[in-house]
């Protein structure tokens, strides 16, 4: 069937390449209106409390984000006129300053304590703008371009909307470059461990078009992350190059038998597809486990990245061969030999020692386990950042001149007695951190009448069935103290409104992280636990699927030790994906090694002649495949402003380097140690009596 298929390519192959230039018309379309989302926070389960409360003050105050505006050295006649112009913009619906308490004639000196404190700090003051839009949304991110031409370089636009629209700027600048690194960094690494100097980039060409079918079909998910379209191209290019190793490879054995190159091309694809099937489904399998986190991000990611290899395995099988068909006398005029040299010296190095990789496995075992367990990961989207960005500047300025690092929203039952709302809103200030409290019964005072109280600033806060209140507080999101401090309050809420609830970037950023290390334990058992099934039955084994998810886990766990040591914290979604993306991507090493392992003791090899053999033969098409993935991602992780794509691909790069010698040293000396156990407990490998096999003399 599958040599029927190569045969169906190869008669077709002209039209087949015409019809996948043709298909990109569509496919860059597709990637063009294609929305992207650069807020984290949404990604979190509709059902809990702080995403149920962003929905309530939607729809009860039309209100779905807010940020700060600091204003420097500026008359306060001359702030209400910039309040006025930022008021008229699209999408703000409303803009709130102390001069909504008391008349700009008042000093401010005079005004309540809580009031001044609130919007005042030296010469400078702070407005806050709320948005009719939610933080992420269209309207939200234009009109924050707008405040921005608006005001003059003495003005900063705090908050997450603001935030966003910098990530946004910057990953649009960024990504072609990223696409740009990972292509001429991976044609350098093909060019010296190809056979050809024109392959490598039939091969990147070939694996660009899959990448653009991936990126436009992803219209049809409606949105994608801005971590998922910096890093899908990359990373279908890293776990989909080895496919096009295959076929070439494949290709070239079949040439040497038969000079028809059509014929020899339809006997490689029918060859390829088995090995490229077999190779993906671990790959996909990987990627598909961070559908069952209960962060979404991990399904956004997850489905497309699997949808890329699945088209990267589809194209390698009909597009390939295609290119390769139509440049073969290009390709056969310049091929050169080999530069990587014979790896059989190595291969019986590592055999004679395996003791002695054996005893290193168990040392670093401990240490890499500690380091896994004890690497500090940040929660905080701003971090990041680069440290100059408008939005980063203003939320300093917040954080160091009105000791406010995070705003937090209350929201109560609308007919809470004023003097409950004002006990509640003395204990919240009371609460350690807290700089104010602000309500409209807070604003106002007892002694104020409600009819005396400008509609405006009733309906800012107050609607029929709830009321707003706005919590300043000294701690920055996702720290130990901010945590501790909205359990208290939130409790405090409890005491008067059980109904009631505290939300905000703060309050939502503390349900990430309990969230987000549910997620880290099941998706790293759902991966395990797909690979170990898939090599079950691909190796028909029960003991060496345990032998390489062990393998590999070990690299896993050295990869993510590293941080710990060298004192970076990463990412918390590095944290959740790295395993699983490391896992499902450099397992393939160690099947490559094992299945020849596993044929050459079936064929009556004694354990060290069937160890050396699986070990000097796929050596160097670990190290190529490796050295793919690190060349595609490397280059990422070292130019990337955003630190989270960055330390991504970093961790990736690095990954895919520790899984290529742990898999060369260590799973070699784990075959030679557990041989007697698999032969009991795989199928198919009894081998017949053979001579005891001495390593040959290499020099």
């Amino acid at each position: 069937m599958s040599k029927k298929f190569g045969k169906w390519v190869v008669k077709l192959h002209i039209p087949i390449l015409i019809a996948s230039l043709l298909l990109l018309i569509p496919a860059t379309i597709g990637y063009a209106h294609t929305k992207v989302n650069y807020d984290m926070l949404t990604y979190l389960p509709k059902d809990i409390e702080t995403m149920q409360g962003q929905d309530i003050l939607k729809d009860e105050f039309g209100t779905g984000a807010f940020s700060m505006y600091i204003v420097e050295g500026m008359d306060d006649k001359d702030v209400v006129k910039l309040k006025e112009k930022i008021a008229d913009v699209d999408h703000v619906k409303s803009v709130i300053w102390w001069d909504d308490v008391a008349s700009i004639d008042v000093p401010r000196e005079l005004l309540p304590d809580e009031v001044y404190k609130a919007f005042n700090s030296g010469d400078s003051t702070v407005l806050l703008i709320l948005f009719d839009e939610g933080t992420s949304e269209d309207g939200t991110v234009a009109a924050v371009r707008r405040i921005r031409t608006i005001g003059s370089e003495q003005c900063y636009l705090s908050g997450m909307s603001a935030v966003l629209v910098d990530t946004e700027d910057l990953s649009n600048r960024e990504a072609p470059i990223y696409v740009a690194m990972a292509v001429l960094l991976s044609a350098i690494a093909l060019s010296l461990s190809m056979d050809s100097w024109l392959v490598p980039f039939i091969f990147l060409a070939s694996i660009g078009i899959p990448i653009m079918y991936n990126l436009g079909t992803n219209l049809f998910l409606g949105k994608i992350s801005y971590i998922t379209k910096a890093l899908a191209a990359v990373l279908q290019l890293a776990v989909t190059t080895d496919y096009s190793i295959f076929l070439w490879h494949s290709y070239k054995e079949e040439k040497e038998k038969n000079s028809d190159s059509h014929e020899a091309m339809a006997t490689a694809i029918g060859n390829t597809i088995v090995s490229v099937v077999s190779s993906s489904v671990t790959t996909v399998a990987g990627f598909l486990a961070l559908c069952f986190m209960t962060y979404k991000l991990g399904m956004d990611m997850g489905i497309v990245m699997a949808k890329g290899v699945v088209i990267g395995v589809l194209c390698c099988i009909t597009i390939l061969p295609s290119m390769i068909l139509i440049f073969d006398k290009a390709l056969t005029k310049t091929i050169h030999r080999d530069i990587i040299p014979s790896l059989d010296k190595p291969a019986k190095f590592i055999v004679k020692h395996h003791w002695a990789f054996l005893i290193a496995f168990v040392i670093i075992l401990i240490p890499a386990v500690y380091g896994e367990t004890h690497t500090d990961v940040y929660y905080n989207l701003t971090d990041t950042l680069p440290k100059d960005l408008n939005s980063v500047v203003a939320n300093s300025k917040l954080a160091d001149e009105y000791n406010m690092a995070s705003t937090h929203i209350i929201i109560c039952d609308a007919d809470m007695k004023s003097k409950d709302v004002n006990m509640m809103a003395k204990k919240i200030e009371s609460v350690k951190g807290v700089k104010f409290c602000l309500g409209l019964d807070t604003l106002i005072g007892p002694s104020i009448p409600s009819e005396a109280v400008p509609k405006r600033i009733t309906k800012m806060l107050k609607s029929n069935n709830y009321q707003m209140m706005l919590v300043g507080s000294n701690y920055k999101v996702a720290s130990e103290d901010v945590n501790k401090q909205i359990d208290k309050i939130d409790k405090i809420i409890k005491d008067y409104d059980k109904e009631g609830m505290i939300i905000g970037e703060a309050p939502a950023t503390k349900d990430l992280i309990s969230i987000t290390d549910r997620d880290f334990k099941v998706v790293n058992v759902v991966s395990i636990a797909a690979v170990f099934v898939i090599i079950l039955v691909a190796l028909r084994s029960l003991t060496l699927p345990i032998i390489l998810v062990t393998v590999i886990e070990f690299a896993v766990f050295v990869n993510m030790a590293v941080p710990c040591y060298t004192h970076t914290v990463i990412p918390f979604i590095a944290s959740v994906v790295i395993g699983t993306i490391q896992l499902g991507a450099t397992v393939d090493y160690a099947i490559l090694m094992t299945t020849r392992y596993k044929l050459e003791r079936s064929q009556g090899k004694d354990k060290h002649e069937a160890v050396y053999i699986a070990l000097s033969t796929s050596m160097k098409s670990i190290i190529v495949s490796a050295l793919g993935f690190f060349a595609a991602t490397f280059g990422v992780g070292i130019y990337s402003s955003v630190d989270m794509i960055s330390q991504l691909c970093s961790l990736m790069s690095r990954g895919a380097l520790i899984s290529m010698v742990t898999v060369i040293c260590i799973l070699p000396s784990m075959l030679m140690l557990l041989d007697k156990i698999v032969l009991n407990t795989t199928m198919g490998i009894k081998p017949k009596q053979s001579r005891l096999y001495k390593l040959p003399e290499i020099r």
